[in-house]
């Protein structure tokens, strides 16, 4: 794991988005699609899980590979060989049940296990009461990304989508929408009812995809994608199957878009999000993937604190490095350089530096490429009751010099000259003062070439 843990949740080499975080019993497991480094489509490999104590959010335990592609067995076949997004749920008969879809299938299709940590098994497809399979007749929903909830005393899928294109694949789009299941998790017990109907208006954040279902309290609460990509919103209801009304944006790993900051296509590197709320241990957090490789296919599972108002509303929280531990960094030691939470160019905004897979002699870690001028680095957040001293691992052919900034509360400044021409990893240090309050570290390029990061040592000064 991470030298201290942070984002993302889980090992370098791992590659889960589209989260969905689950308590069953006292650990929290994490389910996901499952890319590949380097990967040219979604969601190429099996489905995986990991676990954690409710109590240590920092020790996460690997289950294994919980479910293959070659498992599923649906007699309709239809799609492509690659498992979209999961959900999983604990049905009335004590069993746990994994919903999935095949690659543009419009399936909704169900595996079963004995245990959360699986394995699971090919259970069957969900159909109505005649024993007619949706996604079978072309007239039937298109729908993916499936979302379960079982109450006290009824079970509801919800899928969809709302983006337009979909249709490519013969089946009407209409949004999100929801069905109740009989008990055996399986057969609908009502027809597809639509909560928010689709529309593609890219200018509002209107249902996307990747519908989450949680109930707190006497609240019901869908996290969703919206259509102006600006990250995860939630909508919220008394009921589980009507009268949602949109709250608010709630999580988002592209930058400038926190509290209503105006963005565009060239303020920032759009990416898709998905994700989930879960009370873990009597908090909140939400759990949502970040981009890599600068690919759409190298997706990993993060996660940050969420506060809960006293209205019962969530506050919108900001992307950090320091994610589910909920508070700064104060240990000394090697962090990874992929912990950044802000990765931009302010020159050229379609050319942003990136996180990417480095095999070191052990094991592989997040680094971070092609920092040129006007690049800029962030993480958030740290606190140091005394100065410290600050060691970069870099590498690359540069000149000019890195601006370090300590911002928040008040900002200090300190100016690294940069004259690097090396293939292997040098270290230079400078040193970070005393704050009296959490900072962000943000690193500025201001020169000619191009450096990699690979890691940020903090030592006594």
């Amino acid at each position: 794991m991470n030298a201290f843990f942070g984002n993302p949740i889980l090992p370098a080499d791992e590659y889960i988005p589209d989260p969905e975080a689950h308590v069953f019993g006292d650990r929290v497991y994490i389910y996901g699609s499952h890319d590949q480094f380097n990967g040219k489509m979604y969601c190429e490999n099996d489905y995986v899980t990991w676990s954690a104590p409710v109590t240590d959010l920092t020790s996460w335990r690997y289950e294994g590979v919980i479910y293959r592609k070659d498992q599923h067995d649906s007699p309709l076949q239809k799609g492509k060989p690659y498992m979209y997004a999961p959900d999983v749920a604990k049905g009335p008969d004590g069993r746990y049940y994994l919903y999935y879809s095949m690659a543009d299938s419009s399936v909704m299709s169900v595996a079963v296990s004995e245990s959360p940590a699986g394995p699971f098994e090919y259970y069957g497809d969900v159909k109505d009461e005649q024993g007619h399979v949706y996604g079978e007749s072309l007239n039937d929903y298109f729908e993916f990304d499936p979302a379960v909830i079982v109450t006290e005393s009824s079970i509801y899928l919800y899928s969809g989508s709302g983006q337009k294109t979909n249709e490519k694949n013969g089946h009407p789009v209409v949004g999100l929408f929801v069905r109740e299941l009989e008990p055996d998790m399986l057969t609908t017990k009502t027809c597809p009812k639509i909560l928010m109907p689709a529309d593609d208006d890219r200018s509002a954040p209107n249902f996307f995809e990747g519908a989450s279902i949680r109930q707190f309290d006497e609240w019901f609460v869908l996290v969703y994608m919206s259509t102006d990509l600006t990250g995860l919103h939630y909508a919220m209801s008394h009921y589980p199957d009507k009268e949602f009304e949109y709250k608010g944006r709630l999580h988002s790993t592209s930058p400038y878009v926190l509290n209503g900051s105006i963005h565009s296509d060239g303020d920032h590197f759009i990416e898709n999000n998905h994700g989930c709320l879960e009370k873990i241990n009597d908090h909140y957090f939400v759990f949502n993937h970040r981009h890599t490789n600068r690919s759409h296919f190298s997706r990993q599972v993060v996660g940050d604190v969420v506060e809960r108002k006293e209205n019962g509303l969530f506050k919108e929280t900001e992307y950090t490095s320091q994610g589910l531990r909920g508070k700064p960094f104060n240990e000394q030691g090697i962090y990874p350089a992929g912990m950044a939470c802000k990765l931009i160019n302010t020159l050229d905004p379609t050319n942003p530096p990136y996180v990417t897979q480095h095999q070191g002699d052990d094991t592989a870690v997040s680094i971070i490429k092609s920092v040129k001028d006007s690049s800029i680095v962030e993480y958030k957040y740290f606190e140091f009751d005394q100065t410290v001293n600050l060691t970069l691992s870099l590498r690359g052919e540069a000149s000019g010099e890195l601006l370090v900034s300590q911002t928040g509360g008040q900002t200090t400044q300190t100016i690294i000259p940069i004259d690097l021409y090396s293939e292997d990893w040098l270290e230079l240090s400078c040193p970070l003062s005393e704050h009296g309050s959490p900072f962000a570290l943000k690193f500025e390029f201001a020169g000619k070439g191009s450096l990699d990061f690979h890691s940020l040592k903090i030592e006594n000064g």
